[in-house]
């Protein structure tokens, strides 16, 4: 309890219109049916007050509910945490490697991003979920990551527990001639009846919640497995994509350089230390990172700035190879893809075979980014934006006047 006093402060309670969003009422509408048909599923399977495994099994439903609310509501209400308004660095010459946000009136420290939704600059901004109705970042990482953990966990509990109340209480109603097969009916025979019944309207609510139950087990198991392989790396979806870019970039250009993150820490240990901790609390202060050795503090500013300054690199070029109908989660672009459509209130658009897309920024299977709709390519003005899947488009080959540049040339670039 005092943990959760120190978390949600007062001011924090300030942000309850949080909750007045479809993401937030959709995902809390799911766990209560899930949490409620589970209890009355549970007492009418395994009676919790006549043997021990019951009263574990009562109790162990209510501790999901309990956990999964608690770090859902911590990952909202605490929030990412947010750069200080007109925050620059305590040297001012290293302001030269920061960008400038014109909206906070302040320079973006080292792994931050302007979020449009929070309309604020994100300390280690990884992406902004429409579930919690609020960023995920550098306070509130933790909690969102358990929360996709425990969420699954509790669904299989739950899951479980339907299956084998509409199992048991339709087998007591309906006579198969199985006589011989032993099954424990205590809930079902004991005297008086139990209390609730279970008829037609139990049955149809049972396996509704059935059905959110395993769709929630899929669709957040995905998503956990997603978060956790870059938590082992310690980035974030934003930074996987700028180290994308970089590679593009040095390959582009033919550069004699390697670009290494610099915030891996070399080790996943310490690396999960940096998002984990027993108190619950994050390492740092969300604007100075601990570096690995031969970095500089301000590695990955200076390659943001650099492909900032390069048109080519900023938006990278693909032609789409195969038509995508824009739907969120398309089921003939293949399974992962399908599970691992972004969480985002960002828009899918449509693409047809032969059009050419600006991708600025994207994850392992989805990117982000223009359609262009006249014959410019890199000065198009008439555009449309949002996400496609990867294995839609495939990257375009270097222009023809790049190509027939002399190799020095290209070095110099």
């Amino acid at each position: 309890m005092g943990t959760f006093c120190s978390v949600v402060k007062f001011e924090n309670l300030q942000e309850l219109k949080r909750l007045c969003h479809w993401g937030p009422i959709i995902a809390l509408g799911v766990i209560a049916i899930c949490s409620t048909m589970a209890m009355i599923d549970s007492v009418l399977w395994y009676w919790p007050l006549h043997t021990t495994g019951g009263s574990v099994n009562f109790i162990m439903l209510i501790n999901w509910t309990v956990m999964i609310l608690y770090n859902y509501f911590n990952a909202m209400f605490v929030g990412p945490g947010f750069v200080p308004l007109g925050w620059k660095p305590e040297n001012s010459q290293d302001s030269v490697y920061l960008q400038y946000c014109k909206v906070c009136q302040a320079y973006k420290a080292p792994r931050s991003h302007h979020c449009r939704k929070c309309n604020r600059c994100v300390m280690k901004m990884d992406h902004h979920c429409p579930w919690i109705n609020n960023c995920c970042g550098y306070q509130n990482h933790a909690s969102f990551t358990l929360f996709l953990l425990l969420a699954p966990l509790g669904s299989i509990h739950a899951a479980f527990i339907f299956v084998m109340t509409m199992y048991t209480q339709l087998y007591n109603r309906l006579s198969f001639g199985w006589n011989t097969v032993k099954i424990d009916m205590s809930a079902a025979r004991r005297d008086p009846l139990p209390i609730i019944p279970f008829g037609l309207a139990a049955f149809a609510a049972t396996l509704f919640a059935l059905g959110l139950a395993l769709g929630t087990t899929i669709a957040v198991g995905m998503l956990f497995f997603i978060q956790m392989k870059i938590i082992l790396r310690n980035k974030t979806s934003i930074e996987s994509w700028i180290e994308e870019k970089a590679k593009d970039r040095i390959q582009y250009y033919q550069l004699d350089e390697v670009f290494v993150f610099p915030y891996d820490m070399g080790s996943r240990w310490k690396n999960f230390k940096q998002v984990f901790t027993w108190s619950g609390v994050p390492e740092g202060d969300g604007l100075d990172w601990p570096i690995r050795e031969g970095c500089h503090q301000y590695s990955l500013t200076i390659e943001q700035l650099k492909q900032k300054a390069d048109k080519r690199v900023r938006s990278v070029r693909y032609k789409v190879i195969e038509d995508y109908s824009g739907t969120c989660c398309p089921l003939n672009r293949g399974i992962k893809t399908f599970f691992t459509s972004p969480c985002t209130e960002e828009p899918r658009i449509r693409l047809q075979k032969g059009e050419f897309i600006l991708a600025t920024r994207g994850l392992r299977y989805w990117l982000y980014g223009d359609k262009i709709l006249d014959d410019s390519i890199l000065e198009g003005v008439s555009r449309i934006r949002g996400w496609f899947p990867r294995n839609c488009v495939e990257k375009c080959p270097c222009d023809a006047e790049t190509d027939q540049a002399p190799e020095g040339e290209k070095k110099n670039r």
